[in-house]
């Protein structure tokens, strides 16, 4: 029977060390917290959003680095099989908006619970408050790990999957890209992704708390699109958040590190120009003897009135008969086209997953072991993969580690 050490209990490790263990193998996983899936806890605001439910294509589509890496990987364990795998475990699960996949109670927890019950049950020697000091190859090939306390422990093979560095609350510091540098492996540069963006002009205060639905974003650079999607965005005292300037954040995050960029949000993309003018003149018509600060509160929610009073140019005080089909024309166009400049994306700790990390041109696509280091395999965020938010990042963890596991497990001692 052959020994195998994983080192990180978030959602790659535990997946990999069930599979190690159901392929046979002795199998020991050591987590620094004092707790396993503390990432996977936080997921999804909470609600831990497993999978997604789209076909493949949209799945690839949804993995923004290195998604041909991943062929093996998503088709060796597929959204189905994670979704059987929870259902067979008594988790059941539920289908949302964008093809999220939800536990039907709402708790990440449950999804914790029912990993740590199969790791038992699959006895695996679980060791909480653990941290691994050194990862040690001698000749090519995986020897030992190097605890905190200065204890080697010996395997014939280790699976990596301590994460990124986004959450570092949760542990996430980086510690796999290290023992991977220390082995030889390139780490590509790193990244915040899936993360807010800052925001220059001082109105995003004045909208803190307020909620989009059903906006479309899109980022320029100059006059070259970037990014253009429909969805839900949030703003903060310092600038967007929310699902859309997430997944933003993730295509933009390069190019936003060298120079500022324009959002700009169309607050109606059901109505064409023409379609809301037809509706802006409506509003006019109706209150026609009214000021303009109080002909528009139909048109937007409260918090955001003053903002677009403020960017359309018009007297706040000037009486809606008296506006011109040019000031008229240009409120539409501030409608269709809101301009914001963003500036930056915030830290790693407000990240949800690391942009960048372990060149994959240095791992098996089937197995994720080392083309470097014979029976050292690497498994989830901790490589250079990175998607959209939706449950494509989870998914990530599940098949890369199940490919991990299977493949660690099966090696002869």
């Amino acid at each position: 029977m052959s020994k195998v050490l994983v080192v990180g209990g978030g959602a790659a490790g535990m997946f990999a060390a069930i599979f190690a263990a159901r392929s046979g193998s002795e199998v020991h996983l050591y987590e620094k917290n004092e707790k396993l899936g503390k990432k996977l806890f936080i997921t999804g605001k909470g609600r831990c959003n497993i999978t997604n439910a789209s076909d493949m294509e949209v799945l690839f589509a949804s993995v923004l680095t290195n998604p041909k890496f991943l062929y093996s990987s998503f088709y060796g364990y597929t959204n189905e099989d994670v979704i059987q795998f929870f259902e067979e475990a008594g988790l059941h699960t539920k289908v949302e908006r964008g093809n999220r996949v939800f536990p039907k109670s709402d708790h990440s927890s449950d999804v914790i619970g029912t990993l740590v019950r199969i790791l038992n049950r699959e006895r695996v020697k679980i060791y909480l408050h653990q941290e691994v000091e050194k990862v040690v190859s001698k000749e090519g090939i995986f020897e030992k790990l190097i605890l905190k306390d200065g204890t080697a422990v010996y395997g014939d093979a280790c699976i990596v999957a301590t994460g990124g560095c986004s959450y570092q609350t949760t542990g996430s510091t980086g510690d796999g890209y290290r023992f991977a540098k220390e082995n030889g492996h390139q780490v590509s540069d790193l990244l915040p992704a899936l993360v807010p963006m800052n925001v220059k002009e001082g109105f995003v205060k004045e909208l803190q708390g307020l909620s989009l639905r059903n906006v479309k974003a899109a980022v320029y650079q100059g006059k070259k699109l970037l990014y253009e999607e429909f969805g839900e965005m949030l703003f903060t005292h310092y600038g967007v958040s929310g699902p859309l300037m997430l997944s933003a954040s993730s295509v933009v995050g390069k190019q936003l590190r060298k120079e500022a960029l324009r959002l700009e949000i169309d607050l109606k993309p059901a109505l064409s120009e023409e379609q809301l003018d037809q509706r802006v003149l409506r509003e006019f018509e109706e209150y026609k003897n009214k000021q303009f600060k109080n002909a528009v509160h139909k048109l937007f929610p409260a918090k955001l009135i003053p903002v677009m009073i403020e960017v359309s140019g018009i007297e706040p005080e000037k009486k809606v008969n008296e506006i011109s089909k040019k000031e008229r024309l240009g409120f539409i166009h501030q409608i269709k086209h809101f301009e914001m400049t963003l500036t930056g994306l915030r830290n790693f700790n407000e990240a949800i997953i690391t942009k960048g990390g372990i060149k994959v041109k240095d791992i098996d696509p089937g197995t994720m072991e080392s083309k470097l280091i014979k029976g050292l395999y690497f498994a989830g965020e901790v490589l250079d993969l990175d998607a959209l938010t939706g449950g494509f990042n989870l998914q990530i963890a599940w098949s890369t580690g199940y490919a991990a596991g299977i493949a660690a497990g099966s090696q002869e001692s």
